[in-house]
């Protein structure tokens, strides 16, 4: 568990360089990411290197005691670069170029960028591959940030007929996969396929699936093109990147897979007012963030490289790029560190060091102020700090503090968000914010949670969950058989099956290939404007209402037991063998409270914890964290027999209390 910073040598007077470097280690950073978006510095003119000041940036960090993270500078291409080959900008849906001036102005499509990024990254690989102070490399910068994935360039254009030959082989496999007879867009020649954008109404929906998963595939590919030149530098040290909040337009599990350790940088502020959340939480929660943004995002980015995952930017201080940019609450930059190391990080490291006086983010605080005096943040860093040494002090080390798996499997498909938004048949239908309310309703029972990708093997877990797994095949539903078969509980919510991977509806009809092991068909389904709430009540008693979306079964093909009903007498729960199905999107409590029964069937314990708080468990140490603005007292369950390691029963707003599991 070490403290890092993110931090600009580039921005400041050399002669600061070696007092920031002392500042940072007596306050406990030991890992400084750099070097990120500093190609221009590097390479003003094409072929003028000027690494010296790299050079000796490195020197002094590492003469302070300092471990450092180098990141490739592959974000911001210098002018010198986009003006000999303008060919690398990325083209937005509307044919506009996605040009110079701020960052992340390229497509990932692009041969040529391709090329040069090798060969920046290559050049920086052999200088400092074998620097002792080096301990990772970073590649690039938040893949995709503004909107940047999705490119309709010349390169992109030309990349995705030859992306689909390899997928299909042949054009009458393309055609039968797509439907494409349906408004005769069957094609002789993949030559013939085009981009879809720019169509005089909606494009096919299989298509653009297909475009998405091309684009997914460029940034795999990119990546990988950074890791491997990495390598074949002499680069044998640790690889990562850092990616992002409520960001799903590539799959990250498909990119972590070439990355040794997966990070991603949390703004909990930021996202706050990006999120779909009542006006009402967002107010309660305008300081300290959503209790289960975090959270998520830790969870998630922890399923990527085998457990191993960094927080490479926390947020310390207001942001500059959100609706409206709250200061955080007195102590929240303590309980965000102290939450991402229960949740199993490594490092948590900060962004940045210090605030910039110029340029885009000048209102973006850091630990320092522009003038280089302490920031708000300042103290929490030292008290969060003294207390991880009072951790190691208690021997809390290796084992005894390893994350083990969760008792919960929540399953998270980029693919099947990716069909959500391109035919939501509800408009505000939010697949991401659908997983987000079942991954808060099990952690306001106080339950640890594994996120896994449909690819993984869910066997040995009590209970697995699919909130919306809207694109199943056969080798998915044999894994969740097996992982029936061995005991797990299993629930599966709407929507899931409804198409195959080719976006077709499957020819047994919804849940598709998880028919059989849910025992439902699914006749219609029921988009629920705003205002149409179909009542239910629970097996143990509750009254809440639907949202969104309903599955309407066919009760002549369905041979599950009908659990609950909804007030009109369709069919709201069902249950066969030890897996039940969820026909629709519930309203936050009302879904607590069948997870809270299906819990009890898998014989998981829960604990309804008050308004702000959730618990997790990293080895035998239990963490519990106070979101609310107000104090809050954890249950009598749940306190120690042995005393607190740190705080109490009694949490303070932003409060942390920390124990040893009886």
């Amino acid at each position: 568990m070490q403290l890092g910073v993110c931090y600009y040598p580039e921005h400041w007077p050399r002669e600061r360089w070696p007092q920031d470097a002392r500042d940072m280690f007596e306050a406990g950073i030991r890992v400084v990411r750099i070097g990120e978006f500093a190609w221009s510095r590097l390479e003003p003119r094409s072929g003028e290197l000027r690494f010296e000041w790299l050079d000796e940036a490195v020197e002094v960090l590492a003469r302070a005691g300092l471990k450092i993270v180098m990141g490739t500078p592959t974000a911001t291409p210098p002018k010198w670069l986009v003006d000999a080959h303008p060919e690398i900008l990325a083209v937005d849906e509307h044919g506009q170029v996605r040009g110079y001036g701020s960052r992340r102005h390229y497509c990932f499509s692009s041969p040529v960028y391709r090329t040069q990024s090798e060969r920046i990254v290559r050049l920086m690989g052999e200088r400092y591959a074998t620097h002792p102070a080096i301990m990772a490399w970073q590649t690039d910068n938040e893949y995709g940030c503004h909107d940047t994935i999705l490119s309709y360039s010349r390169a992109a254009r030309a990349g995705f007929p030859e992306w689909l030959e390899q997928r299909y082989g042949s054009v009458e496999a393309l055609n039968e996969a797509w439907g494409a007879v349906f408004w005769s867009l069957e094609v002789t020649a993949f030559s013939q396929v085009e981009a879809p954008v720019g169509t005089v109404t909606e494009p096919h929906p299989a298509i653009v699936l297909d475009y998405r998963r091309f684009c997914s595939d460029m940034v795999v590919e990119y990546n990988r093109l950074q890791v491997q030149t990495l390598r074949d530098s002499g680069v044998n040290v640790d690889i990562v990147h850092n990616f992002m909040g409520l960001f799903t337009e590539f799959d990250h599990f498909d990119v972590a897979r070439d990355l040794d350790i997966a990070s991603w940088d949390s703004y909990p502020l930021g996202f706050l007012e990006r999120g779909a959340h009542p006006e009402a939480t967002k107010a309660f929660y305008r300081q300290q963030g959503h209790p289960d943004f975090a959270g998520f995002h830790h969870d998630l980015y922890r399923a990527m490289c085998k457990g191993r995952w960094w927080v490479m930017e926390q947020q310390p201080g207001p942001v500059n790029w959100a609706i409206s940019n709250a200061a955080p609450l007195p102590g929240m930059v303590r309980l965000w560190s102290h939450e991402a190391f229960a949740h199993g990080a490594e490092v948590v490291s900060y962004f940045r060091w210090r605030q910039a006086p110029f340029a885009q983010e000048q209102m973006h605080a850091g630990l320092l102020r522009p003038d280089g005096s302490p920031a708000s943040a300042w103290p929490e860093l030292l008290q969060v700090r003294d207390e991880l040494a009072r951790l190691s002090a208690e021997g809390l080390s290796g084992r005894e503090i390893e994350t083990e798996q969760a008792p919960v499997a929540l399953m998270f498909d980029y693919a099947s968000i990716w069909a959500c938004q391109i035919q939501p048949h509800a408009e505000d239908f939010d697949a991401l914010e659908l997983h987000l309310s079942w991954y808060t309703a099990l952690r306001r029972l106080g339950l640890d949670i594994d996120i896994v990708s449909p690819r993984d093997d869910v066997s040995g877990y009590p209970f697995v969950v699919l909130p919306c797994q809207v694109i199943a095949d056969d080798a998915l539903a044999a894994r969740l058989s097996a992982a029936r078969d061995s005991g797990s509980r299993i629930v599966i919510g709407a929507r899931s099956g409804s198409r195959t991977p080719d976006f077709q509806i499957p020819d047994q009809l919804a849940p598709g290939a998880l028919g059989e092991l849910a025992g439902v068909t699914v006749d219609r389904v029921d988009g629920l404007r705003p205002g149409a709430c179909p009542g239910v009540t629970t097996a143990n008693g509750h009254h809440g209402h639907a949202l969104r979306w309903r599955d309407l079964l066919d009760s002549t093909r369905t041979t599950a037991r009908v659990v609950t009903r909804f007030d009109d007498g369709e069919a709201a729960l069902t249950e066969r063998a030890g897996v039940s199905y969820l026909t629709a999107w519930l309203e936050e409590d009302t879904l607590m409270a069948v997870l809270v029964e299906e819990c009890r069937k898998a014989a998981i314990l829960t604990t309804a914890l008050p308004e702000g708080v959730r618990l997790r468990c990293r080895g035998n140490l239990v963490f519990a964290f106070n979101y609310a603005p107000e104090p809050r007292w954890l249950p009598e369950g749940l306190v120690p027999e042995d005393g607190w390691i740190c705080g109490g029963q009694q949490l303070a707003p932003a409060g942390v209390s920390i124990w040893r599991m009886a």
